[in-house]
C-alpha cells in the first residue's frame, strides 16, 4: 500500500480570478508594492516574491494574473494556465493558494473547483472578508472547506495582520500529490462545472434578504447616457485644474530651493567648467525637471484614487458605444488610461484584450495618450501662453489630452477600415463594488511614483543633461567668436542643421537641439531647454527664466507648433522597446514610429503656417 509522504511547502503560487486581491496579499506576505485597483486586469505579468512564515521559514512565492478559467482566452490567461499545469519551462508548485473575493463568491468557485481538479495541493483564501461581514454575508468556512475537500481560510489584505492565518498554515506540511495532466474542459464540463459551484454556494453562503451595496444606485448616475459624460468630463477638468492650482504652489518651493542651491555654489565656488557643469547643467537642467514633481503626483492621485474607487470599469462601458465607432471596444479602456501615466504599462496591459486586431490597434495607439513625462512640457508651454490663469491653463490641458484621445480615435477608425473588419468585440467586464480608496495604499502609490520618477531624474535624465551641457559648451571646431556661446558650440551646429528640417514648423536651433535628447525622455526637453538658456544667459531660476524667455522670444505660432509636436511625437525609445516585445515585429514597431512622426509634423506644419498667417493680418 503506497504511504503518503510530506513537505512543507516552499514554493507557492497565488491564484484566482481578476480584482479578487491577489495583488494587495501578495504586497502583505511579502513586502512588496505592486500596483493594485479595484478593476480587473491590473496585474498581467507574474511577479515574484519571497515570505516568511509564523515560524520564520522562507517561501518562494508567485503571483499570477487573473484568470476566470483555466481554458484561457488572453495572453495573461493563458500565462497562468501554462504555470500551474505544468505547461512552462518551471516547476509545478508545492502549493496553489488560490484567493478568492468572499464579496462574489459565487463567481469566483467555478475557478476555484478547476484548480482542483489539476490534483496539486491547494488552499483556498476567503479575502476581503472584512466587507463579506459589513455587507451581512455569512460564509460557513468548515462547511465550504468539506464541501471543496481543502483548507479554506480568510485574510483581509488590506490590514497588517490581515494574512496571519496563511502565515501560520505555510507552515504545516502538505501531502505531495500526483498532478493531473490539464486537457480543455467540454461543454458538459463546463456545465457541470458550474452547476457544482451553484451547489456549494447555496449550501456554504447567506446572503442578506436586502442587497445593502449602494452600488447599483451611485452606477443610475455615474453611467447615464448623458449626465456620465459630463461627470466624467468634470473629473477631469477638476483634475487638471488642480495639477495647476495646488501643483503651482507647490512647485514654487522646489524653484526657490534650486535657485538657493544653484547661488551657494557661485558663491562659493571658483568660476570655471566644474560651477558651470553643477550650476548651469546639474541644477539647471536637473532642477528645471524635478521642480514638477508635485503636479504628476497630483494627477497621480486623482488617478490612483479613481482606480481605488471602482469607477474606471464604469468608464470603459460608459466609453464602449464610442470607442467601438472607432473599431475598438471598452476592454481598450483601461490600457489606455494607463498609457496616460506611461505608455509602457499600458501597452504591457493590452495582454486582457482577446482580439488580436484589437490589441495590436491598442498597442499602436497607446503612445498617443499623453504620458506624465509630458506634463513638464505642456506646463512650461502652457504658463508661458495663459501665466496665472490656473483655469485657462486647466482647459489648455485638458484639449491637449482630449485632442491625442480623438487622434487615437482616428488612427483606430483607419485601421479598422484598411484592415476590412467590420465587426464589433463585445465588452463583458466585472464590475467591482464601490469602495473608499485605502490611505495607505494611496501613499504607497504616490510614493513609487515619486521614486520612479526622481530615480529617473538621477539616472537618465541627469545623464542626458550633463551630455547636453558639454555639446553647449564645448566650441564647434568651425565656430567663430560671433553669436552667442550656445550658437559657437557643437550642440549648437547640431542645431542649425536640425533646423531646416524644422524651420517649416517654426522650430528654432535651440528647439532642435532639445527634442534630440527628448526621444530618450521626454522630460528631456525641458532640462536641455533650461541648460540651452543657462548657457545664454546668468545661472539662477532657470524654470522663471525659461518661461519669460519662451514668453517673449517665441512666437504664439512657434508654440502651439512645438505644442502639437508634443501630442503627436512618438514619448521615447523604450516605447518602441515594449512594442517590439509585445508584438514581436519590427515592421509594426516602425509603422507605429513612422505614422507618429508623420503625424506630428503634418499636424505642426499645419498649426504653424496657419497661426503665422492668421497673426500676420
Amino acid at each position: 500500500m503506497a504511504v503518503a509522504t510530506f513537505a512543507l511547502p516552499a514554493r507557492i503560487a497565488l491564484l484566482g480570478n481578476p480584482n479578487c486581491g491577489k495583488t494587495a496579499l501578495f504586497n502583505l506576505l511579502t513586502g512588496s508594492r505592486q500596483k493594485v485597483a479595484n478593476y480587473a486586469g491590473v496585474t498581467v505579468e507574474r511577479k515574484e516574491g519571497t515570505l516568511h512564515t509564523a515560524e520564520g521559514r522562507r517561501v518562494f512565492v508567485l503571483d499570477l494574473p487573473g484568470a476566470y478559467s483555466l481554458n484561457a482566452l488572453s495572453h495573461d490567461e493563458a500565462m497562468t494556465r501554462d504555470v500551474i499545469t505544468g505547461q512552462s519551462s518551471e516547476a509545478l508548485p508545492d502549493l496553489l493558494v488560490c484567493v478568492t473575493d468572499a464579496t462574489n463568491l459565487r463567481l469566483h468557485l467555478r475557478m476555484v473547483l478547476e484548480a482542483r481538479q489539476l490534483g496539486l495541493p491547494m488552499v483556498v483564501v476567503l479575502n476581503k472578508m472584512d466587507r463579506a461581514r459589513k455587507f451581512g454575508i455569512a460564509i460557513d468556512e468548515e462547511g465550504l472547506s468539506n464541501a471543496l475537500g481543502v483548507p479554506v481560510l480568510s485574510t483581509v489584505s488590506v490590514h497588517a495582520h490581515g494574512a496571519d492565518a496563511l502565515r501560520a498554515f505555510l507552515d504545516r506540511p502538505v501531502e505531495a500529490t500526483i498532478p493531473v495532466p490539464w486537457s480543455a474542459p467540454k461543454l458538459e464540463q463546463v456545465l457541470a462545472t458550474q452547476q457544482e459551484a451553484q451547489r456549494i454556494y447555496q449550501q456554504t453562503v447567506t446572503e442578506p434578504a436586502v442587497d445593502k451595496d449602494p452600488s447599483d444606485r451611485i452606477d443610475r448616475v455615474l453611467m447615464h447616457p448623458f449626465w456620465g459624460f459630463v461627470i466624467l468630463a468634470l473629473v477631469l477638468f477638476t483634475t487638471f485644474v488642480a495639477v495647476f492650482t495646488l501643483g503651482g504652489r507647490l512647485t514654487d518651493f522646489i524653484e526657490t530651493g534650486t535657485g538657493a542651491l544653484g547661488g551657494l555654489l557661485m558663491d562659493h565656488m571658483a568660476e570655471g567648467p566644474l560651477r558651470g557643469l553643477l550650476v548651469e547643467g546639474v541644477i539647471g537642467g536637473v532642477g528645471s525637471v524635478l521642480a514638477f514633481l508635485p503636479q504628476i503626483l497630483i494627477l497621480f492621485l486623482f488617478i490612483l484614487a479613481l482606480e481605488a474607487s471602482g469607477y474606471l470599469p464604469r468608464a470603459a462601458f460608459l466609453l464602449d458605444r464610442p470607442m467601438s465607432k472607432a473599431g475598438l471596444s471598452g476592454r481598450s479602456f483601461i490600457p489606455l488610461l494607463s498609457s496616460f501615466a506611461c505608455a509602457i504599462p499600458g501597452i504591457m496591459a493590452t495582454r486582457t484584450i482577446v482580439n488580436w486586431r484589437d490589441r495590436l490597434t491598442t498597442i499602436l495607439i497607446a503612445p498617443l495618450m499623453a504620458c506624465s513625462a509630458r506634463i513638464p512640457v505642456y506646463t512650461l508651454l502652457i504658463a508661458a501662453l495663459f501665466p496665472d490663469q490656473p483655469v485657462s491653463g486647466a482647459l489648455v490641458m485638458v484639449g491637449l489630452y482630449t485632442l491625442g484621445i480623438v487622434a487615437a480615435m482616428a488612427v483606430a477608425w483607419v485601421i479598422k477600415r484598411s484592415s476590412g473588419d467590420r465587426s464589433r468585440s463585445p465588452l463583458l467586464m466585472e464590475l467591482p463594488a464601490y469602495q473608499w480608496p485605502d490611505l495607505r495604499s494611496l501613499v504607497i502609490g504616490l510614493y513609487e511614483r515619486a521614486m520612479i520618477f526622481i530615480r529617473r531624474v538621477g539616472t537618465v535624465i541627469l545623464a542626458l543633461t550633463i551630455v547636453m551641457w558639454a555639446l553647449c559648451t564645448i566650441p564647434s571646431p568651425r565656430s567663430t567668436t560671433e553669436g552667442t556661446p550656445i550658437a559657437r558650440s557643437l550642440a549648437g551646429e547640431v542645431g542649425h542643421a536640425l533646423q531646416h528640417v524644422f524651420a517649416p514648423i517654426g522650430f528654432n536651433a535651440e528647439i532642435s537641439i532639445a527634442l534630440v535628447p527628448g526621444m530618450a525622455a521626454r522630460e528631456v526637453v525641458v532640462s536641455s531647454l533650461g541648460t540651452v538658456y543657462a548657457i545664454n544667459g546668468d545661472p539662477g531660476d532657470v524654470e522663471n527664466r525659461l518661461r519669460e524667455r519662451i514668453a517673449t522670444e517665441w512666437s504664439l505660432a512657434t508654440k502651439l507648433s512645438l505644442l502639437l509636436w508634443l501630442v503627436f511625437a512618438p514619448q521615447c525609445l523604450s516605447t518602441f522597446v515594449a512594442v517590439k516585445r509585445e508584438t514581436g515585429s519590427w515592421r509594426t514597431m516602425w509603422i507605429m514610429g513612422g505614422y507618429l512622426f508623420g503625424l506630428a509634423y503634418l499636424a505642426s506644419l499645419i498649426t504653424y503656417q496657419l497661426t503665422t498667417a492668421i497673426t500676420s493680418l
